[in-house]
């Protein structure tokens, strides 16, 4: 039912996890396909045979995309090519450690210029090309812990609740340009960053068991909301927050 013929799509972060169930699940709903990666060629690669299997085109672009100048390249690229971009799923973002008192700075200079200062450096640049056309959409990905809280990763929860406060700020900023932009807020998902912390015998399914559905999702189920919001059947949402975690977190 949801169709994307013909849209140009940009995801950050799509050679792995939430980014790459998102770049199969867009490209199988007819959207052609840009995707970031920073260091995995390999994966980011895969993901552009199989975008092409589906009959769709896939940009691919190395960028660290904390750097606003390697942003500036990706958008400008993809401009070049596709002469315009439909849509942004804002993905990339890191999960560190961090304890407050104990938390060196470039730590936290770090997941802020992942998770946060990507953002402003993407839409900063793909804003102006989205309101020349008068349409566009946005979909940041930010965390259950940008909602509740994470102790011990207070940085990465902040980076996050970031993306709330932007995200409800530019609904109504970019809505006479008729460029909606949504958040959707992951809980635990089954993906490589969560591989080291489920290798923890017994946490995986201590993590379950927290959950109301009894289910740790594939990424597919992050992927599944984000098309959603990208479709025309989220034609008349802007400024929201969904929370996509089985019913561990029941706030927005």
């Amino acid at each position: 039912m949801i169709r994307l013929e013909g849209r140009k799509t940009l995801i950050t972060g799509g050679s792995r996890g939430i980014g790459r169930a998102c770049a199969v699940m867009f490209a199988q709903a007819g959207s052609d396909v840009a995707i970031t990666y920073q260091s995995r060629e390999d994966a980011a690669l895969e993901v552009r045979r199989e975008v092409e299997r589906l009959g769709r085109e896939c940009q691919v672009f190395r960028a660290e995309i904390g750097r606003e100048a390697d942003v500036r390249a990706v958008i400008d690229g993809i401009i070049q090519k596709w002469g315009r971009v439909d849509g942004v799923v804002n993905n990339a973002g890191i999960w560190t450690y961090g304890e407050m008192g104990n938390m060196p700075s470039e730590v936290w200079r770090e997941t802020m210029r992942v998770n946060l200062d990507s953002v402003f450096f993407v839409l900063n640049a793909v804003v102006p090309h989205m309101k020349a056309r008068k349409q566009g959409w946005i979909i940041n990905v930010s965390s259950t812990a940008g909602i509740r809280g994470e102790a011990l990763h207070s940085h990465y929860a902040a980076s996050k609740a970031a993306l709330h406060g932007l995200t409800k700020s530019l609904a109504v900023e970019l809505a006479p340009y008729g460029i909606r932009i949504n958040c959707v807020a992951p809980g635990w998902t089954d993906t490589d960053m969560c591989t080291e912390v489920f290798s923890e015998p017994g946490y995986r399914e201590s993590v379950r068991q927290t959950i109301p559905l009894k289910r740790i999702p594939p990424a597919e189920d992050m992927a599944g909301p984000i098309l959603f919001f990208a479709s025309d059947l989220a034609r008349h949402i802007t400024g929201q927050i969904l929370s996509v975690n089985g019913g561990s977190v029941l706030c927005g």
